[in-house]
């Protein structure tokens, strides 16, 4: 298994998977030229991909799905009620070909199955995805509102994960953010911590992970260096450790 963060953060969010011949875009929240030039870089063709997947209808996840669909044929797949707000809020324009799933569902591409999970994160009807190929497991775990109950049991079940890592809560305390968007960022329909997703990944630590990947950081309330600081004094050196970019690919990792 092959992943490419394309970009993750409240900017942008896209995901290259290739798995046993499935090849698979998780969310929209770049250009189109973006994610084209992005994949090409790595001998990649946009156009080659099976599908688009997306998270839940906030724009840094929607907002180029119609794009993707129109320019490079790809097919959307989605919740219902995740593509009504997003038409509703954003001017996706036509999209022709688009496959609903509930959340909870598992989507199959050929032998590749895509588990979503829904989350509590303030969305519509927000999922993450975990992505088996038969042989090893990926979580791309983001937006997920707090920790919620078997989140830790099913990083236990994984090969590898992107996880958010979203914020340094000394950093969101202290900063220019108004009060009520630090309790959104803070309550249940938020996004985790950086102690947050390192203990989450403590308890997975001595099962099967082998590496993880810390996404949609903070622009304000955090930066690569104090995320990875806590998650090596949480976790010491037990499994590598890589950080997503708010505003580039950062090459290839590998299962």
């Amino acid at each position: 298994m092959l992943v490419i963060a394309l970009q993750s953060g409240s900017n942008g969010n896209c995901v290259y998977v290739e798995a046993d011949g499935a090849r698979l875009l998780f969310d929209a929240g770049i250009s189109g030229k973006q994610a084209q030039l992005r994949l090409a870089a790595y001998g990649r063709d946009i156009c080659s991909t099976h599908a688009v997947v997306i998270s839940h209808d906030h724009a840094d996840h929607v907002r180029s799905m119609g794009i993707y669909q129109r320019k490079f044929g790809l097919p959307v797949y989605l919740t219902p009620k995740t593509h009504s707000i997003a038409t509703t809020r954003y001017s996706l324009g036509q999209i022709d070909d688009v496959h609903y799933f509930e959340a909870g569902a598992t989507i199959r591409f050929g032998n590749v199955s895509v588990e979503t999970i829904h989350t509590p994160h303030d969305g519509a009807d927000g999922v993450a995805f975990i992505v088996d190929d038969g042989r090893s497991r990926l979580g791309i775990l983001t937006d997920l509102g707090h920790v919620f109950d078997n989140l830790a049991p099913t990083i236990s079940s994984l090969d590898a994960v992107l996880i958010e890592s979203n914020y340094d809560p000394t950093m969101l305390t202290n900063g220019d953010y108004p009060v009520w968007l630090k309790a959104r960022i803070r309550g249940p329909g938020g996004h985790l911590s950086n102690v947050e997703a390192a203990e989450l990944l403590l308890t997975a630590a001595e099962q099967r992970l082998k590496w993880a990947c810390l996404a949609h950081l903070s622009q304000d309330n955090n930066n690569p260096e104090v995320a990875l600081a806590t998650h090596h004094k949480i976790l010491g050196n037990r499994f590598p450790l890589h950080v997503a970019s708010r505003h580039r690919s950062i090459g290839v990792l590998e299962l």
